[in-house]
Order: C-alpha cells, then structure tokens, then sequence
C-alpha cells in the first residue's frame, strides 16, 4: 500500500505530510519513504487555532468552523503529497488532525480531541481516510499518547539488552523507552519542548517570530538558577509514567505565571531557561530508566540550542538523530501516522502492549470510506519489527491518476501469513 500520512503537532506550526510505500515480509513491516513535506496552514487559520486553545475560551461556533478550515487544511496537504510525494497515486489517507484539547483528571486521560473533518480530506482526494487516531486508546484506558512507541518499538529492539530511547521534540516532547526485543515498552511525555520556547520567542520579537527555531535567543542568554529551580517545582514532573500532557498544562501563560514573583529575567536568559528546562527534564525521564541512546526527531532538531543542552545533560548516554537511522527528523511523525493507519487497515493494534497504560492495545481509529468500494483485507499477525528500506521500483500496481483502492489488490505478504488468521 502507498500512505499518505499527516501531522500538526501541539506547535501548530505547520502540515506535515509524508508518503510512504508498505509490505508485509511475513512478520515484518516494511517502509520504504517516499517523501516528506511541510506545508503552512492557510493565512488566518494557524491564529485562530492558537486563540481557540486553553486558557483562551471559544464557542461551539468556532469549534465548528476551525474543524471545517482544518479539514480542508489537511486535504489540501493530502492533495499535494498524492500528487508531489507519491507520483500521483495513493490508496490511504491518515490523518492525526489538529489536538485542541487533552482531558487529563486526576492522571487519567478522560478523552482528547482531534479537529479536522475527515469527509473534506476524502472530496479533495477521493481516497479512504482513517482520523481520530487516539480516542479508542483513551476509551481502552490509555493516555492517547504517545502513539510514537508503536513506530519506536519495532524499529528500535535490539538483541543486546541495551536500552534506548526516542526522543520526540514537538510542542511536547515525549520519549520511547525500548530494550530488549520482546520487552515490555514505555512512552509517556517528558514536559514542554518547544511550546513555551515559542510563546516566549513570539513575545519578545512582537510575533516577528513563530519560534527560536535557530536557537539565537537562548545561546545569548545564560540560565537563570532561580527561575529554573521554580520552573522544574511543577508536580507533572515528579508523576510516574505513563502520563501525557499538552497545552492545558503548558499554556501561553504559563511561564509569567510559574515565575510570579520572582525577579524579572532577560528575554535571552529566560529562554536560555527554558530550554535547559526541557533538557533537564528529557535527561531526568531518559537516566531513569536506564537509557544509554536517545535517538531525536521533530522541529526542536533544528534547535542547536536545545540539542547542545540536552547532549550536556544526557551524558553519558549518547544522542542521535533519527536521520541517521533512517528515517528525516522533520517527517518521522507523519510517517508514525501512515504506519498507524497501515496498521489500522489491516485490523492490527496500533499501540504497543504496556506503552500508553490501556487495558488492552486496540485497533486505532475510524474510517470514512472513499470513492472506491470499502473493502478490507483480512487482519494481519501482529508485527514482529519495522524495516525501513530506500524508495524503490514500487510493487504494487501501475496506475493513470490516483491509485486504486487498497482492496483492489492483496498485502504482499498474504500469501505469508498463517491460514489460520481470522
């Protein structure tokens, strides 16, 4: 199958899309990428999105419009990666949406909410699309998150009993513990990554600029010891694992707010602070458990800054970035979508066992069907490791235009599988 994934993170800085070709090698999974992109939300649309999260209020009218905007957003993005990614063709479209709100009482996780309406994605592509992507995980008892830990777990095992960690550094960071293959695995999220980093850099610069992406204003900085030891006070820190978080917590006001009273930092030195405080945290959450390779992705990648700050506080364990195993730093998440939802097709668990504190893993998402007759295959076994080779030569069929329908051929591992799969 050729996938189509999409991601907007808790940054809300951009679409991105990634397009991947799958087959099953009879227990394996393998991905080969066929491309990544970034692409802006529509003028207006980014704002009203970042007026609309907490602590702002909105109304049900704006929810309503926002997730119309957002869907048609992600459409637009699906359109152009069918077209600019996949050489014209695709048979599945996953998108995670747009979070504007994460239920978290008493360290439970009560519900999440994704916008983004899927019907708009399926009339600009004519192409099957499975949404909502966390809420089955939440309703099983689970955080919804981090999702990440199913890519994680079957790419990262190892035979040498050596723990691992991936590190995503989005508007949350969250990080994948990994050991020995077989093992139980562990996800939660860390703390802020970029998200208070961002408020912050729009602030200082009169909304100039969306995020200290170049790390200048830190590196200009020096960390304030006060204004840290307040920040790293916050009781999320000190909850064990699995948890998840996001803008509830860590919300536009949130640094002028932790920081009440104490005396007034520098622009530079406060976010030279904050960005120890993410990699004070990460390195705290990594050492923990043991961890001896971290391996990195996401936009916080770009921050040298923020990686400078967390190679210090990570030592000894070494620090990566997933480019170098395989897989671009900027795409890897919107490829953690297409894999879901590859996942998801095929009837498989979307989460690995243990990972987000869920009962039970369950088949992750809904499905609005295309154009094309919906018709799926049957579930597959549960995959035992993710194999991530170069774009080659497609294996699936050639088309005129957009793909067929995935049931309009078999996985290629089918002939594989045991007879006796439901």
């Amino acid at each position: 199958m050729i996938v189509i994934g999409l991601m907007s993170g808790t940054s809300v800085d951009a679409i991105d899309a990634a397009a991947a070709e799958f087959l099953w090698r009879r227990t394996e999974i393998v991905l080969r990428p066929l491309g990544h992109a970034e692409f802006p939300w529509p003028d207006g649309t980014r704002a009203r999105l970042l007026d609309a999260l907490p602590p702002a209020g909105t109304s049900m009218a704006e929810v309503c419009a926002l997730d119309t905007l957002a869907g048609e957003a992600f459409g637009a993005a699906a359109d152009r990666a069918v077209r600019e990614l996949a050489g014209g063709r695709a048979d599945l479209v996953v998108s995670h949406g747009q979070t504007v709100f994460h239920w978290i009482e008493g360290g439970r996780a009560r519900g999440t909410l994704q916008i983004g309406q899927p019907a708009a994605i399926v009339e600009a592509t004519g192409l099957p699309v499975i949404s909502d992507i966390r809420a089955r995980d939440v309703a099983a008892g689970g955080q919804g998150a981090p999702l990440a830990s199913t890519l994680d777990a079957l790419w990262l095992a190892g035979t040498d009993g050596r723990r691992r960690a991936a590190l995503n550094l989005g508007g949350i960071a969250n990080i994948t513990v990994v050991g020995r293959a077989g093992e139980p695995v562990l996800g939660f999220d860390t703390g802020p990554a970029n998200c208070l980093l961002d408020v912050e850099a729009a602030r200082l610069s009169n909304g100039q600029r969306n995020s200290d992406t170049d790390g200048a204003l830190a590196l200009s900085g020096t960390v304030r010891p006060d204004l840290l030891a307040r920040l790293l006070e916050d009781a999320y820190y000190s909850q064990p694992a699995p948890k998840s978080t996001g803008r509830e917590l860590f919300h536009t006001d949130y640094t002028r707010e932790r920081l009440r009273g104490l005396p007034p930092a520098s622009g530079p030195d406060l976010m030279a602070t904050l960005t120890e405080l993410t990699a004070r945290t990460v390195a705290a959450a990594c050492a923990a458990h043991g961890v001896v390779e971290v391996v990195a992705s996401g936009g916080g990648t770009r921050n040298p800054a923020l990686m400078a700050a967390l190679r210090r506080n990570l030592a000894p364990a070494v620090l990566l970035t997933s480019e170098e195993r395989g897989l671009p730093t900027d795409g890897k998440e919107a490829y953690l979508m297409a894999l879901l939802g590859f996942l998801s097709w095929h009837a498989v668990p979307g989460v690995a066992p243990g990972a987000t504190g869920s009962r039970t893993p369950r088949v992750l998402g809904r499905i609005s069907p295309g154009d094309a007759p919906l018709r799926l295959p049957d579930p597959a076994p549960a995959p035992t490791a993710l194999v991530i080779e170069p774009a080659g030569p497609s294996a699936l069929p050639a088309a005129d235009g957009p793909g067929p329908s995935p049931a309009d051929y078999p996985p290629a591992a089918t002939p594989d599988l045991p007879s006796d799969r439901a």
